[in-house]
């Protein structure tokens, strides 16, 4: 694995001495999943052998050679605790995640949410591992995990290698279930029509990082017109025909493409990543009938994320649409939008809240082939992981992580499922039991509550896992 440079500024975080007393675990994969589950291992005293594909092999989604990628957007949601996923990144700075000690570290100007310099935060991640006493990092790809030795927990992501694929199918004896993802397109800062644009966030929250780019209605219609019959890129060879008819079905809800989106409605962009609510244009004081947000990318503010703009459109087609929005006429694009297939288990059949196979224990899954969905999510299932292949590693007993707790209810529904096919989850309130008590004040009142109540019980976890040293 190369080792990536890093500013000097940013504190890689204190490795605990731990004398090592167990075999190694095998993790396989080193995207933000297996990056934190070798993590935990490590600051619980258990060596590791971090198995990374990359930079022999790519990913048809992948591009540089350090860990946790982030391949879509550079945005990990919400930075408030009221949110569910606010809440669950705070859970995990509690239990000393390294993923969140380097979003913290590389974030960028994001409004109410928090987003990262993707460079950055991949550098972090990757010289924290890399100089962890306990982790030895291996560049290759494992195509046969059932012929390793001991504990292994399996993190190789929603692209999973076809070989790899392929015994896992073998191995795990379940279909897998598949979904279409696709990543936004990124512009140069510079190439930005500032004269058409302005600079704000909605409501005024935090700080005015957001480049709007406002549409009349007569600008609007035209966009969506150009969009609905815009050409879309060819599959890749990872992607069947059959599936593309049915993307339209398969999409993963919070990563729609946005020509999907614009199908299912003259006004459903306007109610979604193009809402103009709260983002009146300072040039005329009046709300635009559509905004397009950009957001910032990295820290040096040269380049701009399209806010909502996944998109499975040809890059001629990109260019020419795109460039309708008005202060993008002249856009240079960095990054086209692509799109690609994930793949993740059918896992209430499969695993337990641990993360854990049922049938052979000795392996883990974790990141979104687990069906968690968000870069949080995914971190936060490595971290479940980590910390009971620590526990089975020392041959202790599992520890489950209370429902009550936002990391709690992702492992409930994975090890459980909900009504109908199971299907990805990002992080949310409906998957948390209720207040016994009703709280008055409305939603925010309610899920501050629920936040209050899950940080206790993830306090009373640390204490307990601390005291074992898995933390």
């Amino acid at each position: 694995m190369t080792e990536m440079t890093i500013q000097t500024e940013i504190q890689i975080p204190t490795q605990t001495q731990h004398s090592c007393t167990t075999e190694p675990v095998h993790v396989i994969g080193a995207g933000l999943a297996g990056c934190e589950a070798a993590w935990q291992l490590a600051q619980s005293g258990v060596p590791v052998i971090l198995h990374e594909m990359k930079p022999e092999k790519y990913t048809p989604a992948h591009h540089m050679p350090g860990m946790a990628e982030l391949v879509c957007s550079n945005s990990l949601r919400s930075a408030q605790i009221f949110n569910a996923v606010g809440l669950l990144k705070e859970e995990m700075r509690r239990l000393g995640s390294l993923v969140m000690d380097a979003a913290d570290h590389t974030a960028v100007p994001a409004g109410a949410a928090l987003a990262v310099d993707r460079v950055k935060f991949s550098d972090f991640i990757t010289r924290a591992i890399t100089t962890h006493p306990l982790i030895e990092v291996c560049a290759e790809e494992i195509v046969a995990p059932t012929e390793l030795c001991g504990i292994v927990v399996i993190a190789t992501g929603p692209l999973t290698s076809d070989a790899l694929s392929a015994r896992l199918g073998e191995m795990l004896g379940e279909s897998y279930l598949h979904f279409f993802d696709a990543a936004a397109p990124i512009v140069d800062a510079a190439s930005i029509d500032m004269g058409q644009a302005y600079v704000a966030s909605r409501y005024g929250k935090g700080e005015a990082c957001y480049v709007n780019c406002p549409m009349d209605r007569e600008q609007y219609d035209a966009f969506y017109h150009a969009l609905l019959t815009a050409q879309t890129a060819p599959l890749k060879a990872f992607d069947s025909e059959s599936q593309a008819r049915a993307m339209d079905r398969q999409v993963f809800e919070g990563c729609m493409p946005v020509e999907v989106m614009a199908r299912r409605g003259y006004d459903t962009l306007r109610y979604g990543p193009l809402k103009p609510v709260g983002l009146p244009d300072p040039k005329t004081g009046k709300t635009p009938y559509a905004v397009v947000q950009l957001r910032q990318e990295n820290v040096e503010k040269s380049m701009y994320n399209m806010v909502g703009f996944q998109t499975h459109l040809t890059f001629p087609e990109q260019k020419r649409v795109f460039g309708m929005i008005p202060g993008l006429k002249e856009a240079v694009f960095l990054r086209y939008g692509v799109m690609h297939r994930n793949t993740f288990l059918n896992s209430p059949k499969l695993l337990d809240a641990c993360y854990r196979l049922r049938r052979e224990p000795r392996f883990f899954f974790a990141g979104q082939m687990t069906g968690v969905e968000g870069y949080v999510e995914s971190a936060a299932s490595g971290l479940v992981a980590g910390v009971n292949a620590a526990r089975n590693a020392k041959h202790m007993e599992p520890y489950i992580f209370p429902r009550e707790t936002m990391i709690g209810a992702m492992a409930s529904y994975v090890s459980a499922g909900g009504l109908g096919t199971f299907q990805p989850m990002n992080a949310n309130f409906g998957i948390v039991p209720p207040l016994v008590e009703r709280v008055r004040g409305g939603k925010k009142a309610r899920n501050d509550a629920l936040a209050a109540r899950a940080l206790e019980e993830i306090d009373r976890a640390a204490a307990i896992l601390n005291s074992c040293g898995d933390v």
